[in-house]
């Protein structure tokens, strides 16, 4: 099949579309609106999503909540400075973690964080040269992560955050995750609630984002990727509301690709069942949705995941036309970019 190559989804982007900060108001982003069926464009402020909701339909939100995953610290032996990235926490005190320098990490290496009031001890070795660490520590772990955590922003922002709750969605609840959810960055309160008195329904599903989702695509041939595992939940509640939106004719829409692979993996017969799990799912063109009627997305790196995921939805074409479109309208890109509107 035509796009299954990773070099098909290759774009052009100057480097100063990348935004490295993030607006002072979340919704004074712009929305690029991309028809799934003709491809046909339209440019709006984000503010302006409510009037393209109707009543009936449902907006499916991942209410996960980005922990301050990234530890400086240094090796016990050597005294050697250490970047620890918490990717997935296995046990109470034990995670998958992302180590750099990581060759020398090897199983017994000890570590130490915040003058040695954390340690940590690598203890195995797993896929992607990932590393499992467990935590020594007195006293509280999120308050220990708050005070010695850093916000784990991707390697394109170079820009220091001024306000860590600019990288958390103001539904963000269940702590757990390595990076944002950023489509739903540009929703406030205020967004929020014109959108519920529209009488669209509102499902919170929960993924904790895992560096997964951002590893960038290292063969040819798409469908020889594999995804990392990441954690899923979906509440009794919010299946209950997505399946009785679908019954009623109203549209399931997805605020970002988490929220999407969440109720696709969750869905049985194109009815999402409630429960907690781990999902690799990868959604490239081919894949039939379940679920899944429209998606609210930022703008994504070239040749990743995410842009396949898209494609999936609207066409390799028309998604990478829009793309150009955007590039050429100066559109912002990635986390702290601007949105786009597959429906």
């Amino acid at each position: 099949m035509n796009g299954l190559k990773t070099s098909d989804y290759d774009f052009y982007l100057p480097q100063e579309l990348i935004a490295q900060d993030p607006l002072t108001d979340r919704s004074a982003s712009r929305l690029l609106i991309l028809d799934k069926n003709s491809g046909r464009t339209q440019h709006r402020q984000f503010r302006e999503i409510t009037g393209l909701l109707q009543a009936g339909d449902c907006l499916v939100l991942n209410n996960t909540k980005v922990i301050p995953a990234r530890l400086y610290g240094v090796k016990e032996d050597t005294g050697a400075i250490v970047e620890v990235l918490l990717l997935k926490r296995l046990q109470s005190d034990v995670w998958e973690t992302l180590v750099r320098p990581g060759k020398k990490a090897r199983p017994g290496t000890r570590l130490l964080f915040g003058d040695g009031v954390l340690t940590g001890e690598v203890t195995d070795i797993v896929e992607e040269g990932n590393r499992l660490v467990r935590f020594h520590y007195e006293g509280i772990w999120e308050e220990l992560l708050e005070s010695l955590g850093e916000m784990p922003l991707p390697p394109y922002i170079t820009h220091k955050l001024a306000d860590k709750n600019r990288y958390q969605t103001v539904y963000a609840r269940y702590e757990g995750s390595a990076a944002a959810p950023t489509a739903g960055l540009h929703f406030t309160q205020g967004v929020l609630e014109a959108i519920r008195a529209r009488g669209v329904r509102m499902a919170y599903v929960t993924l904790h984002v895992g560096l997964g989702t951002f590893r960038p695509v290292k063969v040819e041939n798409v469908q020889e990727h594999h995804m990392h595992s990441e954690e899923w939940t979906v509440t009794r509640e919010a299946a209950d509301t997505i399946n009785e939106a679908r019954r009623s004719g109203g549209r399931i829409l997805c605020v970002g690709t988490t929220s999407c692979r969440t109720i696709e993996s969750a869905a049985v017969g194109g009815i999402v069942q409630p429960g907690h799990g781990n999902t690799d799912i990868f959604i490239y063109p081919g894949y039939h949705f379940q679920v899944t009627d429209g998606l609210l997305t930022n703008f994504h790196l070239p040749q990743s995941t995410l842009l396949m995921l898209v494609s999936a939805l609207a066409g390799r074409e028309h998604v990478l036309a829009a793309y150009e479109e955007a590039v050429r309208e100066k559109y912002r890109f990635f986390s702290f970019g601007d949105a786009m509107l597959v429906q």
